[in-house]
């Protein structure tokens, strides 16, 4: 992939970001959901690839726009696959929260996972730790392991978990280790890639959240030099099904870095739209502009850009297009 690709597709999440800034606290997730959307979609048109939608919205008859399937791009420059998160953490705009994000992936075609819609139990770690954990071990074992590694007690150790009932179990566990634990209202993508963010303070992420968001992590992770290991956990037979139709031969299978993102180089941008753990958020200035703050990746080069922009808001037709 051409690097030009990684400064194009920033300024998809930019717009998308600006876009659902404007709901934040406005107590309405799907009209902030769908601004996003509307405009990474419309800003799409602008990037030279020949990309498809893995990982967006939804199925064609359930999303009007980003659908899985769907062909972005102005049809020039590269085959790609495209992930997407117009708006991860949409009751975190909603409710005027932290970590709120907008989010593209991109890799060469063929190479980024099509994750089904369900969760996905997730080990998420910095370069520290990469490689040498394992899912499938007990949570203790990890912990310990993971505090052995880093060469600090296990009291300080820093573990982040979505704060959800189903994580009981794990929580009762930490618990009982005695780990430090950050709780993650939502925001499962700021999350996973927090471990490898050495200002984060964490060491681990832990726990199930959506099985898209956690291919996007891996995209970022893979730049950040740390890992995501996942397991998918269809829920019924027709989700088993549904990773069959999918092309999982094994719905139950450990899945690696490889098997999320390929061995080809990703890209990776997010935005902010609230004040994050690593990115600030939306802020409106006087003059009709507003400042944004976004992260781009690129695997390749293990470069990572924090960019500041300042924006013009009355020549950006397509925020003032959505209205």
């Amino acid at each position: 992939m051409e690097r030009e690709l990684a400064l194009e597709i920033v300024r998809v999440t930019e717009l998308a970001a600006l876009s659902a800034a404007r709901w934040m606290g406005r107590g309405d997730k799907i009209q902030a959901d769908g601004a996003a959307t509307t405009a990474m979609r419309a800003m799409f048109d602008s990037v030279s690839v020949r990309g498809t939608v893995v990982i967006g919205e939804g199925e064609m008859d359930e999303a009007p726009m980003l659908y899985i399937g769907e062909q972005v791009g102005n049809g020039q420059g590269p085959e790609v696959d495209v992930a997407v998160d117009p708006l991860e953490g949409t009751e975190l705009v909603a409710k005027g929260l932290n970590n709120a994000l907008a989010v593209i992936a991109i890799a060469n075609k063929g190479n980024l996972l099509h994750a089904p819609d369900m969760y996905m139990e997730k080990l998420a770690v910095g370069p520290a730790l990469a490689g040498k954990l394992n899912l499938t071990d007990p949570l203790e074992t990890t912990l310990q392991r993971a505090a052995d590694i880093l060469d600090k007690p296990l009291s300080n150790l820093t573990i982040m978990i979505l704060d959800r009932d189903r994580h009981r179990k794990q929580i009762e566990t930490l618990r009982q280790v005695g780990v430090r634990i950050k709780f993650l209202s939502d925001g499962d993508v700021a999350g996973a890639m927090a471990p490898a963010l050495s200002e984060s303070g964490i060491d681990m992420y832990v726990g199930s959240g959506g099985a898209p968001e956690g291919v996007l992590a891996a995209a970022a992770l893979q730049c950040l030099g740390g890992e995501l290991q996942g397991k998918l956990l269809p829920s019924n037979q027709e989700e088993y099904d549904r990773c069959i139709a999918m092309g999982l031969a094994d719905p139950h299978k450990i899945l690696t870095m490889e098997d999320m993102i390929g061995r080809d180089d990703v890209i990776f941008a997010a935005t902010g739209i609230t004040p994050g753990e690593f990115l600030n958020g939306v802020r409106y200035l006087p003059d009709s502009r507003a400042e944004t703050h976004s992260i781009v990746m690129r695997a390749k080069t293990k470069t990572i850009r924090f960019i500041q922009s300042i924006h013009y808001l009355p020549n950006k037709n397509i925020l003032n297009d959505i209205g």
